[in-house]
This record gives structure tokens, sequence and C-alpha cells, in this order.
């Protein structure tokens, strides 16, 4: 679990690919210095696992499911990345809950100077985007701005624009996406007792139109 609060610009220093996928090499003196193996960290918004931990570096093994999800298929040498160590339990909560789990990408579309910055993200994904709502991109913890149907809008602070990843994305490119876990959590139950008023049952009494006896 992380907060969206990147505590390090990183360099990736090695891309290895694998069978099903790739081994990534990443220095981050910051976040290495309480690592170990099997611990989480956040690249560009990606929780993976730390295989290996080095000089101020370390590894992690990426595969084919978060290649095709994410923007981490386009990472190589030399790259800066967003990271972030997991959270310790009674950290302060300065971000929002993130899970480091990539709902898929965005393409940024405008980037003005005083830091409204637009993307353009597939309506899949649209849906859950509320104004004022958080959302995580590239692994930042940010509040929307504007939410249309296939688009949104952030306002990025000089810090952010500095310290992270977004200080330096152009017109085109493609950031990892995080929608807030609570929209899909919401709409999966939401979704089962529509289904149910479509049936014609009562959810208050519990008639599902079948012999469940589901409670509400």
């Amino acid at each position: 679990m992380f907060t969206g609060i990147v505590e390090e610009l990183g360099t990736v220093t090695a891309a290895e690919p694998l069978a099903d996928g790739s081994r990534l090499t990443v220095a981050g003196p910051v976040v290495t210095s309480d690592a170990g193996h099997g611990d989480s960290i956040a690249v560009n918004g990606v929780c993976l696992t730390v295989v290996d931990v080095l000089e101020g570096a370390f590894t992690v093994d990426v595969v084919a499911e978060t290649l095709r999800r994410s923007s981490l298929k386009h990472v190589g040498v030399g790259d800066r990345v967003n990271l972030e160590r997991a959270m310790a339990l009674g950290d302060r909560l300065g971000g929002h809950i993130v899970q480091g789990h990539v709902d898929g990408t965005a393409v940024l579309r405008s980037a003005e100077a005083d830091g409204l910055t637009r993307f353009d993200l597939p309506a899949r994904l649209s849906r859950y985007v509320v104004e004022k709502g958080s959302i995580t991109v590239d692994g930042v913890s940010l509040t929307v701005v504007e939410a249309g149907e296939e688009s949104f809008s952030v306002a990025l602070i000089p810090t952010t624009k500095e310290l992270t990843t977004l200080g330096f994305r152009a017109p085109g490119d493609e950031v990892n996406i995080e929608v807030d876990v609570l929209a899909k959590h919401v709409e999966r139950l939401a979704q089962a007792q529509l289904a149910d008023l479509g049936r014609g049952a009562s959810p208050l009494s519990g008639d599902n139109g079948g012999s469940r006896g589901r409670t509400w």
C-alpha cells in the first residue's frame, strides 16, 4: 500500500529482457536505504517486488501483464522514474490510498504554464474519475480539476513538477493511471443491487428473486 507521495526520482541503470517480461535495475539511494529482498517499491506507480538490493540501487522483475497494462514497457536505461516505498503502519496518509495496481494508461494532451495539465483517458477508466476526486498519475497522488467523458485535468504545483517525472513529460507521452479503488468497489456492489432490482427484487426485503436470501 502506498500514498502517492513520491520519495525520489530514480534512474534506470539496466533493462534486461526476460522470457516472460523484463528485469530492471533502478538507482535510488533513498528508497534502498532500508530496502531488502521481497520489499515493495512503486516504480512510476507500479508496485514491484525487490529482487536484489545493490549499492544504492535495486532490481525488480516486471511480468508481461504489467508491461502490457502500464507504461513500463517503454522504460529504458537512463530514464527517470518516480519511486515510493510501501507505507508503514502508523505513517501519515499524505496523499490517498494507492495500491500500486495500475489500471491502464493515459496520454498527456497539454501542459500549461500555470500547471494545469490535461490527459486523454479511455472511457472504461474515465467513469471512475470525478471532479475534486483523487487519481494517481505515474505514482503521484493528484486532485482532479475537471473530469470529462474521455479526459481529465489536474493542477501541478512547482514542487510536483520539480521532484517527479510529471515535470518533464511532453504532449503525447504515456503515463500510468490508477483510479480510486473505492469507486471500483462501489460500482461492483451497485451492479449486483441494480441487477436484483431489474428482476423485481426488493433490496430492503432481501427478496432477490431466488433462494440465496441476500440481506441488505
